[in-house]
């Protein structure tokens, strides 16, 4: 098991040994990104499980997103439902909390936990593996145990002998203290409780049934709005409460199984029952831990810098998490029409990053898990069904709009440009092309706020005037880079199938990203609506969500021209002119202007903030000016400075997987610039040698001979025995099994790859 412990490495070594099926779990560190602004959780799940059960430590702080902080030395509950490493909060759902003594209905400050019903702990007495969290609750001498299944949690409370085992359910508890216009609790008999929640948060329509079940009897009192509520029910706006009295037994322990469900109590019932039909509870943590090795088994890893297993493996397990499952094991579901749908043939997932996870994550399922990649863009063509548009940020069936472009096309290009294709391949057409226009109506919205962000105006004025005016659309300039780009992946769609009218329009709108460059300052900036450049200007410039730019500046953003790396390169004059900009953006001074800049612009090498996602392609962009030895450099730079073997170990939001998803695919040794091609480009490897196993029977084998802290260039490059001269390797290399040799040295080498290949591979005509 892996305990909380803060590590530090001070000098990078090469570790030799292979990793066995059993100490997979044993190099996960739950615990990295709980600290910092990680906004990462320790909790017991499962790969893509509904239930995240997990400790509550805060509520309201932007640092309270994933429910847990690694600073605070209190813990309020535990819920079933979190989400891992968002920049916005919700969920936490279903709060349970163990006490003795003193019955109290509020959780008490930090400051003063026993005010409430709030228990210190120490991280000594904390433990935190894939599929298992324990920690001793030190002002009710109470050990907690948790373990899940995909629709279910399991909690197993061993307190004091002697004293009154007691537990709070919380159903007002929510992670930023959203709305909850109704909540309802109903005892059905000694042992068994259920409960509903409606939640307006992030999620504007929030739904959360529970069923549980004790292996003791109870009693019980019910609250409702803070007062005692006689009978065995009780339904309130927002403060619905039980405490459970346990009866004595021999060993005071009592097991606790909870199955959820957004569809009805029935669902929830019939999850907890298919699930976790006894009370073994060794035995679901055993098939917790079993789900996870056979998901971090399809990469194994020998050899590497120091603590990079754990970090590498940490980072597979944090990429495996989300999307959650939406469906319950009867198929039923709650769909974005809020109407209750059943499906016979695949499972519904919710919780879609898509700014994040567009970039990395989604395509390295594309090469480790291709069949969860279909279930992704089934359930997205579903969104589409029931809400008449594509998400961007999709949440509990619910359309957020949050941050910009329509990524949900990157999803299913790629997936569709690689092969992946089992889905409605017309009606998917159809979705991406739609994503790109204003829709004045034919969707379905929560609120004016929402409608108005998945349906941004900026679209209307993409498309008629070739730009979006500064003067009249925020993040402006970041929303109609993105857009291009969208448009090029659409325009590679077109071209597969033949839709050359498509083709040519979406080709055309992919330039549109050339109405932003000025050639004057050689950045990426605003344009009003009279053409004129929007002053003054300075690229260092941010005011977080109010300018031209998405959690970023004109440093940052001038580079997210991925589909046309060519094209950008003529814009700033060359090769020549390319390279020193880039040697400029990651070398000048990380000062940022502006007194309400961006907290998420973080991870700093001079400009590049690798802690926020649209600077993830940038290092790799030396690679197609013939400069790799350039991208080897900062890839490894980002590699071993900004992932720690820590709780602060992550740079900035872990945002669903994306920000493991970019270390895992970058210490493979590539990387996906340009999600909708077939390539990737080549970085630099972390481990000596890797064994990708994949679902069609075949195995990606990746060796990096001579590699040390030093020696972090390719000196020599081998595909399948053949020495390989291409600065990328496209998908259907890899999958249909590829031994990648790469030949390591301390000093650079300029000439093991063609010159201009990579470049001309990325020029939109």
């Amino acid at each position: 098991m892996k305990k909380a412990i803060v590590v530090f490495f001070t000098a990078m070594v090469i570790i030799a040994g292979s990793l066995e099926a059993g100490s997979l779990l044993e190099n996960v560190n739950p615990f990295i990104g709980t600290g910092g602004h990680g906004h990462t959780f320790p909790g017991a799940t499962v790969p893509n499980g509904m239930v995240q059960l997990s400790p509550d430590t805060r509520l309201l702080g932007w640092d309270a997103c994933g429910g847990y902080h690694y600073t605070d030395s209190s813990i309020l509950g535990f819920s079933h439902t979190h989400l891992s490493g968002t920049g916005i909060g919700d969920y936490g759902d279903v709060l349970f909390m163990p006490f003795v003594g003193e019955t109290q209905i509020k959780a008490g400050p930090p400051e003063n936990p026993e005010a409430g019903y709030r228990s210190r702990f120490k991280h000594e007495n904390e433990q935190a593996e894939p599929g298992y969290y324990q920690v001793y609750l030190s002002d009710y001498n109470t050990n907690v145990e948790l373990t899940a299944s995909p629709h279910a949690g399991f909690h197993k409370y061993t307190y004091p002998k002697g004293k009154q085992a007691s537990l709070i359910i919380d159903l007002a508890s929510t992670i930023h203290g959203h709305e909850n216009p109704v909540t309802e609790l109903r005892i059905i008999n000694d042992r068994e409780v259920e409960g509903y929640k409606r939640t307006r948060g992030w999620a504007r329509n929030h739904h959360v049934y529970f069923h549980a079940r004790f292996n003791q009897p109870f009693e019980f009192t019910l609250y409702e709005n803070g007062e005692v509520k006689s009978g065995n029910w009780t339904v309130s706006s927002g403060n619905s409460k039980a405490v459970l009295h346990f009866k004595n037994n021999d060993d005071n322990q009592v097991l606790a199984k909870v199955g959820i469900s957004a569809v009805d109590y029935a669902g929830a019932r019939q999850n907890l029952l298919a699930e976790i039909p006894d009370w073994q509870f060794d035995q679901v943590r055993e098939n917790a831990s079993s789900s996870w090795k056979k998901q971090l088994n399809k990469i194994r890893v020998k050899g590497g810098l120091q603590d990079a297993q754990t970090i590498f493996y940490t980072a597979l397990y944090h990429a495996n998490i989300s999307p959650y499952i939406y469906t319950d094991v009867d198929g039923r579901y709650r769909g974005h029409d809020q109407k209750i749908h059943k499906t016979q043939t695949t499972p519904v997932y919710t919780v879609f990053s898509l700014w994040d996870t567009f970039r990395a994550l989604h395509p390295l399922l594309t090469i480790t898990d291709p069949e969860q990649v279909n279930h992704y863009v089934r359930s997205l063509l579903i969104n589409y069904d029931q809400g008449g548009m594509l998400p961007k940020w999709e949440l509990a069936a619910n359309y957020t709009g949050t941050m910009i472009g329509y990524h949900a096309v990157s999803v299913i290009v790629d997936a569709y440009m690689k092969g992946i294709r089992d889905y409605d391949i017309e009606k998917a057409y159809d979705a991406i092309v739609k994503s790109a226009y204003y829709q004045k109506d034919g969707f379905l919205y929560p609120n004016e706020s929402v409608k108005n962000k998945i349906n941004s105006k900026a679209k209307f004025y993409n498309d008629s005037l070739g730009y979006i005016p500064c003067d009249l659309i925020n993040e402006s300039v970041s929303k109609g880079l993105e857009y291009a780009y969208n448009d090029w992946c659409i325009a590679q769609m077109a071209k597969a199938q033949g839709k050359k009218k498509d083709a040519t329009i979406f080709t055309n709108r992919a330039k549109n990203y050339m109405n932003y460059f000025d050639s004057k300052t050689g950045f990426m900036r605003g344009k009003n609506s009279d053409g004129t450049w929007k002053t003054p200007f300075d690229p260092k410039f941010s005011r977080h969500r109010r300018d031209e730019y998405t959690e970023g500046n004109a440093w940052q953003w001038t580079w997210f021209v991925p589909h046309d790396v060519g094209g950008l390169v003529g814009l700033m004059g060359g090769k020549e002119s390319f390279s020193a900009k880039l040697d400029e953006l990651f070398s000048m001074d990380s000062r940022i202007t502006g007194e309400h800049a961006s907290s998420d612009i973080s991870g700093l090498i001079g400009q590049y903030a690798h802690g926020n996602e649209p600077s993830h392609h940038i290092a790799y962009l030396y690679a197609y000016i013939d400069e790799e030895w350039k991208t080897q450099e900062m890839v490894r730079e980002i590699l071993t400075q900004f992932y720690k073997n820590d709780p602060d170990g992550l740079i900035g939001n872990e945002d669903c997987g994306q920000m493991s998803a970019w270390y895992v695919l970058s210490a493979l040794g590539f990387y996906p610039v340009a999600p909708g091609s077939d390539h990737y480009v080549f970085g630099t490897p972390m481990f000596k040698e890797t064994e990708i196993s994949l679902d069609n029977g075949n195995r990606i084998k990746i060796t990096a001979n001579k590699l040390s802290e030093n020696n972090k260039y390719v000196e020599k490059l081998y595909v399948n025995g053949k020495p390989w001269k291409k600065a990328y390797i496209d998908h259907q290399t890899l999958v249909q099994g590829a031994e990648i040799k790469f030949i390591m040295s301390d000093q650079p080498n300029q000439d093991w790859f063609q010159k201009n290949e990579l470049l001309n591979l990325t020029k939109v005509d």
